[in-house]
């Protein structure tokens, strides 16, 4: 408990006020620091003393015996522990405000921060144009969405919940499939008109390929296709190789050759004729879209919304099934 005292210009004192600052509100004025990137500022969003944000913070740093805060004539920002830190920190409180609600009316609405990732493509073609539906529905979550298609670490990055397309590795994490996308071959009409139209796989090895190379590293992902026989790898040496979806689909339209890609990403540039299908009855295997998640014995209430929005939002996007949830998800998606 903290005591301060007011006083008036003659210097009586008017009042002495107690505020009571258990562990709790110790986080949550650090997650405030945090936030605003000042202890003057922090205080003003809690209604409480600047003093009293300046003890609660040394206390905090006593008690976990790290220090938090790096204090600049400008600003204040975290340091490498205080990041680490403030990742828990924020969750916990965020979860505390949203149980404390449940209590206060039966229609409680949904509050505090969410922390998403999703593949580049995804996240620009169908989930930002969705978002301000998500925010209308839900204007107490803040929603923070990252784009990359390297593979994260949900717990040691802070991350809620991810979309990723392609085969996850076994883990003791939550994967919710949500359907498969279809993969097939295109290229430029330009390219075609310059090299020919491929009929038949064994053609491949006459013609330009450009590959996609996972983010975190590895070789380039071979041509694939199904025949009667099943899955076939063909030794087609790429032209270029390439770490991102946006950057695979710039060079096919610049005419450097030809792409194995999910349908839903070319959508557009097919129905303009800027890029064309070749080989269609040889295609690779489509690739599952699934929705990864901590595995929790109870999700907060914030993070069940987003996925039953976007699970939804997806789906009417891509060929979908309903599939159950199973764990089946790399811990590092």
């Amino acid at each position: 408990m903290y005591k301060y005292a007011e006083f008036d210009i003659t210097g009586q004192n008017l009042q002495t006020i107690e505020i009571v600052m258990d562990r709790l509100g110790r986080l949550r004025v650090f997650v405030r620091v945090v936030d605003c990137k000042s202890f003057t500022k922090a205080a003003e969003t809690l209604a409480i003393p600047r003093s009293t944000v300046s003890i609660a913070i040394k206390e905090l740093e006593k008690l976990v015996g790290a220090r938090l805060l790096s204090r600049t004539t400008r600003s204040v920002i975290p340091t490498h522990d205080g990041v680490a830190f403030y990742e828990q920190c924020s969750r916990l409180v965020d979860d505390y405000e949203e149980v404390e609600g449940l209590f206060r009316t039966a229609h409680a609405e949904l509050r505090g921060r969410l922390k998403v990732n999703v593949p580049g493509r995804i996240g620009r073609m169908i989930i930002a144009p969705a978002v301000p539906e998500f925010v209308s529905k839900y204007p107490n979550i803040a929603l923070e969405i990252g784009i990359t298609d390297r593979t994260v670490d949900l717990q040691l990055e802070g991350i809620d919940c991810v979309v990723r397309v392609g085969d996850l590795a076994d883990s003791n994490l939550i994967a919710r499939r949500i359907g498969d996308l279809d993969i097939i071959n295109c290229a430029s009409r330009d390219y075609l008109d310059r090299n020919g139209v491929p009929v038949r796989p064994s053609d491949l090895r006459k013609h330009r390929t450009i590959a996609y190379m996972p983010p975190s590293g590895g070789k380039p992902e071979p041509w694939q296709y199904v025949d009667a026989k099943g899955l076939q790898s063909l030794n087609v040496p790429p032209s270029i190789a390439v770490d991102n979806a946006e950057m695979l689909i710039a060079c096919c339209l610049a005419g450097l050759g030809l792409i194995q890609v999910p349908s839903y990403d070319v959508r557009e540039h097919l129905r303009r004729g800027d890029l064309v299908e070749v080989l269609p009855k040889h295609c690779s295997p489509p690739m599952p879209i699934h929705i990864v998640y901590p595995h929790r014995r109870h999700l907060s209430g914030r993070l069940q919304a987003f996925i039953e929005w976007a699970t939804e939002l997806l789906r009417e996007h891509i060929k979908a099934p309903a599939i159950a949830e199973k764990t089946r998800a790399s811990r590092k998606r």
